[in-house]
């Protein structure tokens, strides 16, 4: 005998918007970041905005910039629409995600244009939450993305963009758009950045400061994945990655440069291959190999991060 599903009120489990709704969003930011694809780092909530105040503050840890989150237990309204703009501005925020029970048609459209009419440098995200059980079971939470970044539109942009770029540009901004639909392929990076005219491309760690970024150098005809560690993180990371070295390195199966520039402030942990880049019929291979390098970086320095914060 099969179950009923039952949509349960908003209300039922969250009495009120700021007491109980936001305290549980700011601690389940990774249900949200899942849902949309970004990795969320909660930094505050109720943060003072001139005479306003954003309901959470989070971080994008793939580019270490704001993210706001406004979150309603009713449908939307002209209100927060106006305070997610005003919030992203002050903030200089890379992302503006609305939480709502309900989106109007209205509000649908004007996130959906700003997302189509505003650089890659930002993305509206519209998020409908709603709360499911089964029969008597505890209420689940389920997340349906309404409105967020039109990636054909952006990169329809981009491509007209680069009339204006050197050929080198336009190698990197093909390279790495190659790359991130092979690394889209494998199902195992949730969050990828937008392929840019330059020599890296991010992918997040899991953490603000500390992310890896892939590198491609047509001089060198090299490419290659790094840890990257901010300065502000430097003190505490690079010698605990140092204390593991050996674990590090056997999991990834290469031994890895570590620090190879002492004297910059931000350091790296390198691991490159040469590769003859100006012939673009090695590209296939090259990215091959910096695709599932990439993963198995992700995976051994996100576990090793995890175990020293748990």
């Amino acid at each position: 005998m099969l179950g009923e599903i039952k949509k349960v009120q908003l209300r039922k489990i969250w009495k009120n918007e700021a007491y109980d709704f936001t305290p549980w969003l700011s601690e389940n930011l990774e249900q949200v970041g899942e849902a949309i694809g970004l990795e969320l780092e909660f930094e505050d909530k109720e943060v003072s905005v001139g005479p306003y105040s954003a309901d959470i503050l989070a971080k994008d840890a793939g580019t270490d910039k704001f993210v706001v989150i406004e979150n309603q237990l009713e449908k939307t309204n002209h209100d927060h629409l106006g305070k997610c703009i005003t919030y992203a501005s002050v903030l200089d925020a890379s992302a503006v995600i609305w939480i709502a029970s309900k989106f109007t048609d209205e509000h649908k459209k004007a996130l959906d244009w700003l997302n189509d009419h505003t650089s890659d440098e930002i993305g509206f995200y519209g998020i409908k939450v709603e709360l499911w059980q089964i029969d008597n079971s505890q209420p689940a939470v389920r997340f349906n993305v309404v409105s967020e970044p039109n990636a054909v539109v952006r990169q329809a942009t981009k491509r007209k963009e680069q009339g204006e770029l050197t050929d080198t540009r336009k190698t990197q901004l093909e390279f790495w758009t190659a790359f991130r639909e092979k690394l889209a392929e494998t199902g195992k990076v949730r969050s990828l950045q937008t392929p840019r005219p330059q020599y890296w491309f991010d992918v997040a760690l899991g953490k603000s400061g500390i992310n890896l970024s892939n590198t491609f150098n047509t001089d060198k005809n090299e490419i290659g994945v790094r840890v990257y560690i901010g300065n502000k993180k430097v003190d505490e990371w690079l010698p605990y990655f140092e204390s593991k070295k050996e674990l590090i390195e056997a999991q990834i199966g290469s031994e890895l440069v570590w620090n190879p520039n002492p004297d910059n402030r931000d350091k790296v942990i390198t691991l490159t291959k040469h590769f003859e880049l100006e012939n673009k019929e090695n590209w296939k291979m090259g990215i091959e190999w910096l695709a599932e390098n990439t993963i198995i970086f992700r995976e051994t320095f996100s576990k090793i991060m995890k175990e020293k914060t748990a």
